[in-house]
């Protein structure tokens, strides 16, 4: 098993609620990011947090609650895919590219909403287990 992107596993559901109530911080939106080779319009654009508003951010250093949620679903993902796939460059190219399992969006793209986000961890569980229908 993969070991966790940013050791979230190892705070309870309690602590990792906290955290999310008091906004993450950008250099967890940076490293997300960077492991998704993303340019930043394109991680804040499955975020939904317009370029001056994440200008804003990048200045107190902090995310919104609301922000913090929709990164922490991005990570979610990211982390299931580097377990289902077993390293992250496999992880990073499946999220990127179009899923035939997905309607042709690609994982990304739908985990801009938590509905889509659990269509995406539904086929990351399909995938792991070998259903492929």
């Amino acid at each position: 098993m993969a070991q966790p992107l940013l050791k979230d596993q190892e705070l309870s559901i309690l602590q990792v609620i906290k955290a999310l109530e008091d906004g993450l911080p950008v250099s967890r939106f940076t490293k997300i990011r960077q492991t998704l080779d993303l340019p930043d319009k394109d991680l804040a654009k499955v975020i939904r947090v317009p370029k001056s508003t994440l200008a804003a951010r990048k200045k107190t250093g902090k995310l919104s609650f609301e922000e913090s949620e929709r990164l922490y679903r991005v990570q979610r993902l990211l982390e299931k895919a580097i377990n289902v796939f077993g390293a992250v460059e496999p992880a990073r190219k499946w999220l990127k590219e179009k899923a035939f399992g997905l309607g042709d969006v690609s994982p990304l793209e739908l985990a801009s909403t938590e509905v889509g986000a659990r269509e995406v961890e539904d086929l990351l569980g399909r995938i792991e287990h070998g259903v492929f229908s």
